[in-house]
């Protein structure tokens, strides 16, 4: 038998060119590499269990609960507080001082003496102080309408219309999930050696499918003791329906940019796994029916999801037009018996579909390739300490050919001119919290923060022009230190090549939300609603299991 050919998995790769740009990344969809999907993915795997030791909530909601996860080696609880919130104090906004829940996932099971602490500093959220047992923080509002929709209906003995929950999709969102490391909670060093915390964000998305159980288990409290022996608890399909919504601006977008090397492993774990497939010589019929099942799903989410806001509602329309297009060539004119089946399907698509469709159909390809692919996951977490260092050996040539190879990007653009720098990146006194100023009509470019890549690049390169090649970087920055970010950020992208968002971040063009969905598509975040061009409200775990549900459950 001839061996099957090997191919070279460089043809089938995408240029960072093509992947880093914002109008792309401002497509993005979650994928099965998501950081929730990896989480659940190794909760069933590992046979964690789940339960509810703690319910002291009354009659009129308030009150705390704990939700405990038991693992092979370690437990965690996430620590629930309910509020009696009026309605004049409800928002979204980052200012806001109180909400409807307040959450902390507590490392190990909490005493008494715990609960108490957790109950007099959680609910403050910032104006707290959490302790090192904490590996989180957050808090969520309800989503009025439905939530006090589903408490009547529940308390009557009825079940709520399955249009209702699919509109809004959410009983609470959360306006914040801090991580390690904020407001005295556990450093991430804490979280080195667990293998169920080395995917990034992992305590976070825990934190967040065991809010999602706690808000149904409201719900369906509030009913019992409105209705007694009528009341009924949700429906088990209905119940899938609903996820936890997330209010986000701002303060997540500088991430992609401080972070340029875990960033890299991000994407580059994604462009393998597409690379991966493919790379395939050829198609079983069972991914074949798994790529269409998820095709048809990807058509059904895209006709439920919603916004308001003019980008997405274009970018909704190409999408759904997109994915009809697709479905039509898959089943008329696509030969998945040829060789590379999955790779013609990709450059078709790269043809004949938009941007936003493009990216859909790159979640598609990787979802009935579990096997080849989920190896991937473990990629995508780094210990930037050891690999940010400047090497001051290097010569000014070898910096010079890195900036240019790939820095090309930032060179052609005058950022004497007031469209290319109307913006600057600060830090809000009041919630410390990353904001995006005007800079020729707004006071504070002065503490602008150095998230100008681009322009930072196009100063380093003026500055070469009067050093030699031969020269070594060291007795460059000896005389200017001030470049030495920037000078590392150009070694580690010969390295890193998806480490660098390629676009001018300070433009007048630029979209922070394309920003903020790219990040949210990482977390596994569906329903991207942008509210303005700075904040968006997603889901997250919506249509996953639940936890009383998950060890007989799907979660490839």
């Amino acid at each position: 038998m001839k061996p099957i050919e090997q191919p070279v998995l460089a043809r089938f790769y995408r240029s960072s060119e093509q992947v880093m740009r914002l109008t792309r990344m401002g497509c993005s969809h979650p994928t099965r590499l998501s950081f929730l999907r990896q989480l659940l993915r190794r909760l069933k795997k590992e046979n964690w269990s789940f339960d509810r030791p703690v319910w002291q909530i009354n009659q009129q909601g308030v009150g705390h609960a704990v939700y405990r996860a038991q693992g092979p080696e370690r437990c965690y609880c996430l620590v629930a507080f309910a509020h009696d919130l009026p309605e004049e104090m409800r928002s979204d906004r980052v200012i806001a001082t109180a909400w409807d829940a307040t959450f902390t996932l507590f490392d190990g099971i909490p005493s008494a003496a715990d609960i108490k602490r957790l109950e007099r500093n959680v609910p403050l959220q910032e104006a707290g102080r959490i302790s090192a047992k904490e590996l989180s923080l957050s808090r969520a509002n309800r989503s009025v309408k439905l939530f006090e929709y589903m408490v009547t209906e529940l308390a009557q003995g009825r079940q709520p219309e399955r249009s209702r929950l699919e509109q809004t999709g959410y009983l609470m969102r959360t306006t914040a999930v801090y991580g390690t490391g904020k407001f005295g909670a556990a450093d991430r060093s804490t979280l080195v050696g667990r293998p169920e915390m080395q995917a990034p964000f992992q305590a976070e998305m825990l934190s967040v499918w065991l809010i999602r159980a706690f808000t149904v288990d409201l719900v369906e409290h509030l009913a019992a003791e409105q209705g007694g022996v009528e009341a009924v608890k949700l429906d088990p399909t209905l119940r899938r329906l609903l996820g936890v919504g997330n209010s986000t601006g701002l303060g997540m977008a500088p991430f992609l940019v401080r972070h340029p090397v875990l960033i890299h492993h991000w994407f580059a774990a994604r462009e393998e796994a597409l690379a991966r497939v493919r790379s395939q010589p050829n198609l079983t019929l069972a991914t074949l029916e798994q790529f269409c099942e998820a095709l048809k799903a990807a058509k059904e989410n895209a006709m439920q999801w919603q916004s308001e806001h003019p980008l997405q509602v274009t970018k909704l329309k190409e999408l759904r037009k997109g994915l009809g297009k697709l479905q039509t060539f898959v089943r008329e004119e696509w030969d998945s018996a040829q060789k590379y089946p999955w790779n013609t399907l990709w450059q078709w698509g790269g043809l004949e579909l938009p941007i936003e469709a493009q990216e859909a159909l790159l979640a598609l390809l990787l979802e009935p390739h579990g096997e080849l692919i989920d190896d991937l996951g473990d990629q995508m977490a780094i210990d930037e300490e050891d690999v940010i260092k400047v090497d001051g050996h290097q010569s000014i040539g070898e910096l010079r050919k890195h900036l240019y190879s790939h820095f090309a990007w930032a060179l052609g653009t005058d950022y004497q001119q007031p469209e290319q720098c109307a913006r600057f990146w600060y830090v809000s006194e009041e919630k410390l919290e990353p904001r995006l100023g005007e800079r020729y009509s707004e006071p504070g470019a002065e503490r602008e923060q150095p998230l100008d890549i681009g322009r930072q690049v196009a100063e380093l390169n003026n500055l070469l022009k009067e050093w030699s090649d031969w020269t070594p970087v060291a007795h460059l920055l000896l005389l200017r230190p001030e470049f030495r970010s920037i000078v590392r950020r150009v070694q580690l992208s010969a390295h890193y090549p998806f480490a660098e968002i390629q676009e001018n971040l300070i433009s007048a063009e630029m979209l922070p939300i394309n920003l903020l969905r790219s990040k949210l598509a990482f977390f596994g975040a569906t329903r991207f609603d942008p509210r303005s061009d700075r904040w968006v409200r997603i889901s997250l775990f919506q249509g996953e299991p639940y936890p009383d549900e998950l060890n007989h459950a799907d979660v490839s």
